[in-house]
């Protein structure tokens, strides 16, 4: 019996088979859960296959699958309206996107970013876990768990995470406000800081190899993480095992938050 049997939901943010998604999703399926997803709208069809390879890996041969630029709030209300007339309730979202412009994630130019720059990576990063938990809500009639996904450096300065660090710390910060809010309906709201992982958006991040040695060097555990601890962790808020856990930022970074020097 899987902690997450009989639930049911959505995942944003596939990418490829090393996206944190993805090990969430891992996790979720071997605890019993049923996941829907998206992937970001392009002619050519090339986000799309990947991310039908990738759940493809998990076992999942016929997933439910739809389109979905996050930046477009028609886009999000399509997919849940979608899962409403499909699945009727769900269970749980994940949120697991981000996105700011690669050359403002230098180590050195933050002085230098742009207020494009800046309302674009707020956007994709933060805002869109607001809009998509007021499209979730009415689809979670007797409660349910949405997650997201941050980093530490939201909370300190980290060289060349730049604009991204601004956009964690108002995903954080959101992530309270809606946990206070959607908490009458039973609605939980956490994100879970996981330490640096090779995935496609890391490898806008300048200077990331110097995040990896610093992480296993610097950590109480001393070593990086692996995807699957963070998909365990994401099972845990989205199981029964965690129904007072809500607001919460959870750290999975080996013990690396905790040091001071």
């Amino acid at each position: 019996m899987g902690l997450l049997d009989g639930k049911r939901g959505i995942v944003f943010g596939i990418a490829n088979d090393r996206s944190y998604a993805t090990f969430i999703t891992k996790q979720i399926i071997e605890q019993g859960g049923t996941c829907a997803f998206t992937h970001l709208p392009d002619e050519r069809g090339k986000m799309e296959k990947r991310c039908r390879n990738a759940v493809a890996e998990l076992g999942v041969d016929d997933p439910w699958l739809m389109p979905c630029d996050a930046t477009k709030d028609e886009d999000i209300e399509a997919v849940f309206a979608k899962l409403k007339e499909d699945f009727g309730t769900i269970d749980f979202v994940v949120h697991s996107i981000a996105f700011a412009d690669r050359e403002f994630l230098k180590v050195g130019n933050f002085h230098e970013t742009s207020r494009e720059a800046w309302s674009l990576a707020l956007d994709i990063s933060a805002y869109t876990l607001v809009a998509m938990s007021r499209a979730a809500k009415p689809l979670m009639p007797d409660g349910g768990s949405i997650i997201s996904m941050t980093y530490y450096g939201g909370e300190k300065v980290i060289p060349g995470y730049n604009v991204m660090g601004i956009a964690k710390a108002a995903l954080e910060h959101a992530t309270r406000y809606l946990a206070s809010e959607l908490g009458e309906q039973n609605i939980r709201v956490n994100t879970i800081s996981g330490g640096p992982l090779r995935t496609l958006a890391a490898s806008a991040v300048g200077g990331i190899q110097e995040m990896f040695d610093h992480q296993a060097k610097k950590a109480s555990l001393k070593r990086n993480i692996e995807g699957e601890e963070v998909g365990n962790t994401a099972v845990y808020l989205l199981s029964d095992l965690s129904t007072a856990v809500t607001g919460e930022t959870i750290h999975v970074d080996a013990g690396f938050s905790i040091i001071g020097i």
